[in-house]
């Protein structure tokens, strides 16, 4: 009989595993702090005029309105929203609200991590959450790359879940509350904490000239001269800046290259100089005939004149005029007449002129 037994047992179910005393300790603290933090809440509510107040004061500081908005490329448009810094000055002010994001399991061997987003509206009881998979891979131009280093693993979970921890905390905040923040953080980067608009414009073209983007190229973006910039011009493009640097969106992106820094780089190259052009050989005849090309002062005038032509109204005139200053500056400023000659000749071949 006890041969049997033995040989039943062997095939019985595992024993399920028996948890140790510091896990049951752990477990029965944390439900103690749930429970210690809801009743705290009740205990002290919110007072809603007070963190309105808050939220206005907060938003109020540039250095808080600057980081409260986003942009990132996809699908060839511009994707822009409140950012995660908002979300978490809004639960801060807002009070009695815990949040965060936890990794519930990481397979090595797949390569993925599974985390949960959440926030808790401890007061009223709201609670949003999420789960999510977030697979160890880091996208380049060539293809997705795989993570193998724990810092890198860790930073892309970080990532992933701060974009869902944010919404999680905008679920459970009212939308009278984030409307309010949003304009606010709006009316800071207009206002510029009281500081004249002619600075501030100052102060972003050299913040733009140091992360290489011209001067042009903003200006083609808005369609207008900076010094003509509005604050909300200026707000915007303080916006893009800030995400180019955070590296949400490219430059060339945002402010894509314009004909006049195509043909500075070909100036600065001498491209455009007949006498570093390379003699044709002397036996060379059996090449077509090439069709006449105009120089690179004349393509310059064409350029311009085809811009001008373009233009629909005369505000579109003046700001190609103002935009293109610089390279009819360059026309003249060497030769005037062999310059007259050459837009003229650029416009004879163009079929602008009889």
């Amino acid at each position: 009989m006890n041969t049997i037994a033995q040989a039943l047992n062997v095939h019985a179910a595992p024993a399920a595993p028996q948890r140790s005393e510091a896990t049951k300790i752990e477990q029965s603290r944390a439900v103690a702090e749930v429970q210690a933090m809801v009743v705290v809440a009740r205990q002290a509510p919110r007072d809603r005029v007070k963190a309105l107040g808050a939220v206005r004061e907060a938003c109020g500081i540039k250095a808080v309105a600057e980081r409260a908005f986003w942009k990132f490329p996809r699908g060839g448009q511009t994707l822009k929203g409140e950012s995660i810094h908002l979300a978490r000055e809004l639960a801060r002010c807002w009070g009695n609200i815990d949040y965060g994001i936890k990794e519930l399991s990481r397979d090595d061997v797949a390569g993925v991590s599974e985390m949960l987003a959440f926030a808790w509206d401890l007061e009223t009881n709201t609670r949003a959450e999420t789960t999510f998979i977030v697979p160890h891979l880091r996208d380049k131009r060539g293809g997705p790359e795989r993570l193998t280093d724990v810092r890198d693993i860790y930073e892309t979970n970080a990532n992933m879940g701060a974009r869902r921890v944010r919404e999680q905390i905008f679920a459970v905040l009212p939308p009278w509350l984030i409307e309010e923040a949003v304009s606010e953080c709006h009316r800071t980067l207009v206002d510029g904490e009281s500081e004249p608009l002619a600075l501030r414009i100052e102060k972003a073209i050299k913040i733009a000239a140091d992360m290489r983007i011209a001067r042009d190229r903003i200006e083609a973006k808005y369609g207008k001269g900076m010094t003509e910039f509005q604050a909300d011009d200026l707000a915007q493009l303080g916006i893009a800046l800030r995400s180019i640097k955070r590296g949400e969106i490219s430059a060339d992106d945002e402010f894509p290259s314009t004909a006049a820094d195509a043909t500075k780089a070909a100036l600065a190259a001498g491209g455009g100089d007949k006498k570093n052009e390379p003699e044709k050989k002397a036996d060379d005849t059996t090449k077509a005939p090439e069709e006449p090309r105009l120089s690179l002062t004349q393509q310059l005038a064409a350029d311009i004149l085809s811009e001008l032509t373009a233009a629909k109204n005369p505000r579109q005139v003046e700001a190609v005029m103002k935009a293109r200053a610089a390279d009819i500056e360059t026309l003249y400023a060497k030769d005037p007449e062999r310059a007259h000659h050459d837009v003229v000749s650029a416009a004879k071949e163009k079929g602008w002129v009889g």
